[in-house]
């Protein structure tokens, strides 16, 4: 199934939690704090203004975004577990940088 959002949503693939604490204790899946981080799936075409015009949405997909603890309607499409919310909800873009790729790996 292709899902295509509409107007200024944007469908949402949260970012992994940590499976471990910083001590190194392992924590379950229903004790962990959901990311409030993730990749942009897919991008609605945008909102119009006052005049009509068609206002392209600042973010894209493929883009790392951090957003509001509660933003978004959590969905499942084709068994992956997705959030959808409009872009008013993005608090902005994340920009990796080679230090924190290199930290990552």
């Amino acid at each position: 199934m292709t899902f295509r959002p509409l107007h200024d949503r944007v469908v949402i693939r949260r970012a992994e939690g940590d499976m471990k604490s910083k001590g190194g204790i392992i924590i379950p899946d229903n004790a962990k704090e959901k990311p409030q981080e993730g990749e942009v799936i897919a991008v609605g075409p945008g909102t119009r203004d006052e005049s009509g015009k068609l206002v392209q949405p600042d973010v894209a997909a493929g883009d790392f975004i951090l957003f509001g603890k509660w933003s978004g309607t959590e969905v499942k499409i084709d068994g992956e577990d997705l959030l959808i919310m409009r872009e008013a909800d993005i608090m902005g873009i994340v920009k990796k940088t080679e230090a924190s790729a290199k930290k990552a790996a």
